[in-house]
């Protein structure tokens, strides 16, 4: 009998064995939760949301009042009161605190990451990457009333007129909360990459700047895209930071003019909250909305996971 047939007996017996049998069973239930789960949150919305449309709403036999699938994705104004349901206002919303954060942690995170790939003492290591995951870990509520509290004082010191609920706050914040999630993965993924490369810049003469800029992030580079757009859907679905820091007013806002950034808004996240707690009737057609916002919300952070996985796929580097 030849070795690989020697190995393929022991393989075959330690696979057939019931500690095996149970561990591969118990995994197998775990990945079928996890599929049956997110499945279930989709059809939910899905199903809820044609409700609320009035394309879909007869072929789901809802009668009473509905909205039109063209004003809601089309729509700038967000009235619940006047059956106005434009969830541009919202999205607008999003979409700004969404840049704010995201010019405030991308930049902060990738430098942090080289600071703790490339320059940092193994016991510096040792205790800062502890306390950035400690920062990932506080509830997202006290992010929100520590924006109330000390940025939006500092933000109105510098530019009078801000209010007291104002997007740039928001954005301030939430930035503040994604830097760990882009430190982290970011600095995953330059320490995966190998040392060679790293022993080869420098014997070509570059220094440590040159090496960690112009080797290692380029070589890490898919890694650090996937933390871009894992902290930006993050940023896209927060929820309690800017429920307070960014106000209730829903208008619609333009994202590139930086003063909007002045002003209160009502993102999705929010918006979703202020319904919830509002005195609206289960199945009448602001609990609808509630529905239609969330799948819209499940799209948008949906396409960048997509987005992030190309991404990867387009840049990874195997070694």
């Amino acid at each position: 009998m030849s070795t690989d047939d020697i190995v393929d007996d022991l393989t075959r017996d330690t696979q057939n064995s019931p500690e095996e049998l149970l561990t591969r069973s118990f995994f197998f239930v775990c990945a079928v939760l996890s599929i049956v789960t997110t499945v279930s949150i989709v059809v939910l919305l899905v199903t809820e949301a044609a409700k609320f449309f009035s394309i879909t709403a007869p072929l789901m036999g809802i009668e009473g009042p509905t909205a039109s699938i063209v004003d809601f994705l089309t729509g700038t104004t967000w009235e619940i009161g006047n059956r106005r349901f434009g969830v541009l206002a919202l999205v607008s919303a999003t979409l700004m605190i969404t840049i704010g954060s995201a010019i405030i942690a991308l930049p902060l995170g990738v430098a942090t990451a080289i600071y703790l790939s490339e320059y940092a003492a193994p016991r510096h290591r040792a205790f800062l990457k502890p306390a950035l995951e400690v920062l990932a870990g506080i509830p997202t509520v006290v992010y929100g009333f520590f924006a109330l509290i000390y940025i939006t004082p500092v933000i109105q010191t510098v530019l009078p007129g801000t209010g007291t609920f104002n997007l740039l706050s928001a954005s301030i914040v939430v930035g503040i909360m994604i830097i760990p999630m882009v430190a982290s993965i970011s600095e995953d993924a330059m320490s995966a990459v190998p040392d060679d490369l790293r022993q080869a810049g420098y014997g070509m003469g570059a220094t440590k700047f040159d090496v960690s800029t112009g080797i290692v992030v380029p070589a890490a580079l898919s890694g650090i895209f996937s933390s871009f757009i894992l902290a930006l859907s993050r940023a896209i679905g927060e929820t309690m930071a800017v429920t307070i820091a960014a106000g209730s007013q829903a208008q619609f806002l333009n994202p590139i003019d930086p003063t909007a950034y002045q002003e209160g808004a009502l993102p999705m996240t929010a918006a979703m909250v202020q319904l919830l707690l509002g005195d609206i009737t289960g199945g009448g057609l602001a609990y609808r909305s509630l529905f239609a916002i969330g799948l819209t919300l499940f799209v948008i952070t949906l396409v960048m996971n997509v987005i992030s996985d190309l991404i990867a796929q387009r840049y990874r580097e195997e070694y």
